[in-house]
C-alpha cells in the first residue's frame, strides 16, 4: 500500500526530506514504486514537488535536500499503484484550491465503487486523472465548499464534522486512511492497511508528538532531518509505519487527530467504529 507522512510544527523548520531512506518503500528495495510527491505549505500556497516515477531514482531528491525549505507544515506522499496509470496526475499529494488557499489530501488504500457517490454529488470540483483517491479528494471538496463560499475561515467544528461524514462514507468503501490539510491543521484519519503479516487491519496511521527540541539523530534513519531552529519546538508526526524508534502512538480505526502547529488539538474525535 501506499505511504504516508505529515509534519506540523509550532515553529518554522527546515525539513531535509531527502527520501533517500524514507523511499526504501519507494525504491528498488520496496513495493511502493510507482510515484512519490512532497508538499510544503508556505502561507495560503503550496510547494508542491512530485513524479511519477521511483523515488529512490529521482534526481529531485538532492534538489530538495539542497533547498532545505523551511515550513510549518509538510505532507507526503509514496504511491504503490492499485487504481489509474502511472502519470502525473495520478501522484498524491493532490491540490486544489477552495477559499482562497490550497488544499491538499493524500490517501492510503482502495476505495471500490467510489465512482458511484462521486457521481451523484460531483459539480465544482473534477479529477484530472482517473484514481479513486482524487475522486476521494473532490468528494470531500464537495462536501466542504459550502463552508469556505462564505468568505471566511470556517469553524473548525463544522470542518470537522464534514470531515467525519466523509471519513465514515469512505471507510463503507475500503480502507481509507488519509491526510487532508486546508493549510492550517491536518486531519488524519486512520482506519485498516496491509499489515506485515498480509491482513488487512488497523491501525492505518501512527501518531508522534514532541514537545522539545528535535533529535534529528532520531528522524535521520527514517530519510527525514528535522531541524532544532531556535527557540523550544513542538512537533507532531503522522506516518503509515512509525519512522523512528520514540514511542508512537496508532490510531484507533476510524479515528480522526486534527493537527495544527505541532500539537493535536482538543477537537480530535475518538474511534468512530459505530459509524463504519
Amino acid at each position: 500500500m501506499c505511504e504516508l507522512f505529515c509534519l506540523s510544527s509550532r515553529l518554522p523548520t527546515r525539513v531535509t526530506f531527502s527520501l533517500r531512506k524514507f523511499a526504501d518503500r519507494g525504491g528498488l528495495g520496496g513495493g511502493n514504486v510507482d510515484g512519490w510527491g512532497v508538499a510544503f505549505h508556505d502561507g495560503r500556497e503550496v510547494r508542491l514537488y512530485k513524479e511519477p516515477e521511483p523515488a529512490g531514482d529521482s534526481p529531485w531528491l538532492a534538489f530538495i535536500q539542497e533547498r532545505r525549505l523551511p515550513t510549518r507544515l509538510l505532507i507526503s506522499h509514496i504511491r504503490h499503484a492499485t487504481r489509474g496509470s502511472l502519470s502525473l496526475t495520478n501522484t498524491q499529494p493532490f491540490a486544489r484550491e477552495l477559499g482562497g488557499r490550497t488544499h491538499l489530501f493524500a490517501h492510503n488504500g482502495r476505495l471500490e465503487g467510489i465512482d458511484v457517490p462521486f457521481a451523484a454529488s460531483a459539480k465544482r470540483f473534477q479529477p484530472l486523472g482517473d484514481t479513486d483517491s482524487e475522486m476521494a479528494f473532490c468528494l470531500l471538496l464537495e462536501r466542504l465548499s459550502p463552508l469556505w463560499d462564505g468568505g471566511g475561515v470556517p469553524t473548525l467544528a463544522a470542518r470537522l464534522a464534514a470531515v467525519t461524514g466523509f471519513a465514515a462514507e469512505m471507510r463503507s468503501l475500503g480502507p481509507a486512511n488519509f491526510l487532508y490539510s486546508d493549510g492550517a491543521v491536518v486531519f488524519g484519519h486512520g482506519h485498516r492497511r496491509t499489515q506485515a503479516d498480509g491482513t488487512i487491519a488497523p491501525p492505518g496511521l501512527w501518531l508522534l508528538q514532541r514537545a522539545c527540541a528535535v533529535d534529528a539523530e532520531a528522524t535521520a534513519p527514517s530519510g527525514v532531518t528535522i531541524e532544532s531552529g531556535a527557540g523550544p519546538q513542538e512537533i507532531a508526526l503522522l506516518a503509515s509505519v512509525p519512522v523512528t524508534a520514540e514511542q508512537w502512538r496508532p490510531l484507533d480505526e476510524g479515528e480522526i487527530v486534527v493537527v495544527a502547529d505541532g500539537q493535536v488539538l482538543p477537537a480530535s474525535l475518538p474511534s468512530s467504529r459505530s459509524q463504519t
